[in-house]
C-alpha cells in the first residue's frame, strides 16, 4: 500500500471530519495537467518567461524613471530613442563597456560567484508562477505556467531564502567595511521580514486548503482572497518591500551612511546582475502577491461574469495577469518617489515587535474561523440574505473585535500620557547636577547655584585642618 493510499484512507476513516472534506481528493495536488507538454515546449515556456521578465525589467526601469521625473516636475529620459525607450538598453551596454575591477583584498571566486547567485535566483521562483489558464501552443494544449508542486508556494520563500546569500557573499567577499555593513544589514533585514512574510501566506493556505499555486487561483474564482485575508494582504505588501530592498527599506545600500551598501564595490557586469536581480524580485513578489491575494490571471468580478466567463479563457488570463503585475510596479515606484528612507532601529523594532506578533495572532483567528466554517465547532449558522455563517464565528469575531478595541484604546491612553508628560512646561529654574552629568539650561531658564551639603562642608573642613 503506497503512502498516499493510506493517507487517503486515514483521512476519510477520521469520525469528526465533515463528509465533504472526507471525502474530497487532495487539494495539495496541482490541478494544471502537463500531459500534453513535451519537453522542448517546457524549454520554449522557460525562453518565453525569460524573456517577458528582461523585457519587463528594461520597461519598467524607464517607467520608474519617466513617474518619478514627473512627480518631481522634472522630465526624466526622454532623449534616447522615442520617449527615451532605449535609455535603459544604453545604460546596459555602458554597462557591459565599463572596466570590471576587483579589489586587491576580495576572495575573487565568491567576489564573481554572489552577483550570479544573486541573479540566478531571482528568475527561479518565476517558475511557479501560473500566468495564465491552459492554451493552445504549437498544436498542444499546455498551461501557461513552468511547473507546479504541492509546495510551490514553499519553494518561492526557500529561494528567496538562497538569494539573499548572494548580497551577504558580496558584502563579505569584498574585503570593505561598508560592502560587510550592507550584507549584514541585509541578513537581518530579510530573514526578519521573511519570517513575517511566511506567516502572512498562512491565512490563504487555510482558505484555499493548499500550497500550490493553480490550487490558489481555482479556489479565487468566486472570492479574491484579498477580501477575507485583507491584514495578511497588507502585512505581505510592507514585506515584499522590505524583502526586495527598495525605498523606503532600501537599507541594505544606504546610500547616505554605506555609499552604496553590499555592492559599493562592483562595477561593469557583475554591479548590472546586482541591479537586475533587484528589479526581477520586484516582478516576483508583485506576482505572487497577484497569484496569492488577486486571483491570478482571472478577470475581474465584473469582467469575469460576461458571456460566461469567456474572458477568463485562452489568452485573455495573460492580460489580465499583466495589470494586476504592472498595478504592483507602479506602487513600487509611488513609494520610491514619495517616502524617505526609514531609520534601521525602526524598521527591525517595526518587523519584530510588530508585524511577527500581531501576524501570528491574526493566523490563529483565521484559524478558528476557518475551522467554524468547516463545521469543526458545531453545526449552528445564522442565516443573513441568502448566506449562512456559523455561530462560532461570529461570537469569535466579536470577542475578537472587543479585544482589539480593548488594546488600542490602552494604547491611546499611553499615547496621551506620553503626550501631556512631552508638552509639560519646563521649569524655570533647574539644577544642572541633579541626574549626575551637568545638563545646559533651555532657552528662559535659569541655574539653580549648586550649593554643597553639610556632610561636604564637614569632610572639607576636616581635610582643611589635617593640612594644618
Amino acid at each position: 500500500m503506497s503512502t498516499v493510499t493510506y493517507a487517503a484512507q486515514a483521512v476519510t476513516a477520521l469520525p469528526h471530519l465533515p463528509a465533504g472534506l472526507a471525502s474530497a481528493p487532495f487539494a495539495d495536488n496541482p490541478s494544471l495537467d502537463f500531459s500534453d507538454t513535451p519537453w522542448w515546449l517546457h524549454l520554449v515556456k522557460a525562453l518565453l518567461v525569460f524573456v517577458f521578465l528582461l523585457v519587463n525589467t528594461l520597461i519598467v526601469i524607464w517607467f520608474e524613471r519617466r513617474v518619478i521625473g514627473r512627480m518631481q516636475q522634472r522630465p526624466g529620459p526622454n532623449r534616447t530613442g522615442p520617449f527615451g525607450l532605449l535609455q535603459t538598453l544604453a545604460d546596459g551596454v555602458k554597462l557591459a563597456l565599463k572596466e570590471d575591477l576587483t579589489p586587491k583584498n576580495a576572495d575573487k571566486i565568491v567576489f564573481a560567484l554572489a552577483p550570479v547567485i544573486a541573479g540566478a535566483m531571482a528568475f527561479v521562483s518565476f517558475a511557479i508562477i501560473p500566468l495564465g489558464p491552459t492554451v493552445s501552443m504549437f498544436g498542444h494544449q499546455t498551461p501557461l505556467q513552468l511547473t507546479d508542486i504541492p509546495v510551490a508556494v514553499l519553494l518561492v520563500l526557500a529561494v528567496a531564502g538562497v538569494g539573499v546569500y548572494g548580497i551577504v557573499l558580496a558584502g563579505w567577499s569584498s574585503g570593505s567595511t561598508y560592502p560587510l555593513l550592507g550584507g549584514l544589514r541585509s541578513t537581518a533585514q530579510v530573514i526578519s521580514y521573511e519570517i513575517a512574510m511566511g506567516l502572512s501566506l498562512v491565512a490563504v493556505f487555510l482558505y484555499s486548503g493548499s500550497m500550490s499555486t493553480s490550487q490558489i487561483v481555482a479556489a479565487q474564482k468566486d472570492l479574491w482572497y484579498i477580501i477575507p485575508a485583507f491584514f495578511s494582504f497588507f502585512v505581505y505588501v510592507i514585506t515584499m518591500v522590505g524583502e526586495t530592498n527598495r525605498l523606503p527599506f532600501d537599507l541594505a545600500e544606504g546610500e547616505g551612511e554605506l555609499t552604496g551598501g553590499f555592492h559599493t564595490e562592483y562595477s561593469s557586469l557583475k554591479f548590472a546582475m546586482f541591479f537586475l536581480g533587484e528589479y526581477v524580485n520586484m516582478f516576483t513578489v508583485a506576482a505572487l502577491a497577484t497569484t496569492m491575494f488577486l486571483g491570478g490571471w482571472q478577470a475581474p468580478p465584473g469582467i469575469a461574469a460576461i458571456n460566461d466567463g469567456m474572458f477568463n479563457e485562452g489568452w485573455w488570463g495573460l492580460l489580465w495577469f499583466v495589470i494586476k503585475l504592472w498595478l504592483f510596479m507602479f506602487f513600487f515606484v509611488w513609494l520610491r518617489g514619495s517616502l524617505p528612507r526609514v531609520r534601521y532601529d525602526q524598521f527591525m523594532r517595526f518587523g519584530w515587535k510588530f508585524l511577527i506578533p500581531v501576524t501570528l495572532a491574526w493566523v490563529v483567528v483565521v484559524a478558528f474561523i476557518r475551522g467554524s466554517q468547516l463545521g469543526y465547532f458545531g453545526d449552528a449558522a445564522l442565516t443573513l440574505g441568502n448566506r449562512q455563517f456559523p455561530v462560532f464565528s461570529i461570537v469569535f469575531v466579536v470577542i475578537v473585535s472587543l479585544g482589539a478595541l480593548l488594546a488600542v484604546w490602552v494604547w491611546d491612553n499611553k499615547k496621551i500620557e506620553k503626550d501631556a508628560a512631552r508638552s509639560a512646561p519646563a521649569p524655570e529654574e533647574i539644577d544642572p547636577f541633579a541626574g549626575g552629568y551637568p545638563v545646559p539650561p533651555l532657552p528662559g531658564q535659569r541655574l539653580k547655584e549648586p550649593t554643597m551639603a553639610i556632610s561636604d562642608r564637614t569632610d572639607a573642613t576636616d581635610k582643611e585642618a589635617a593640612r594644618g
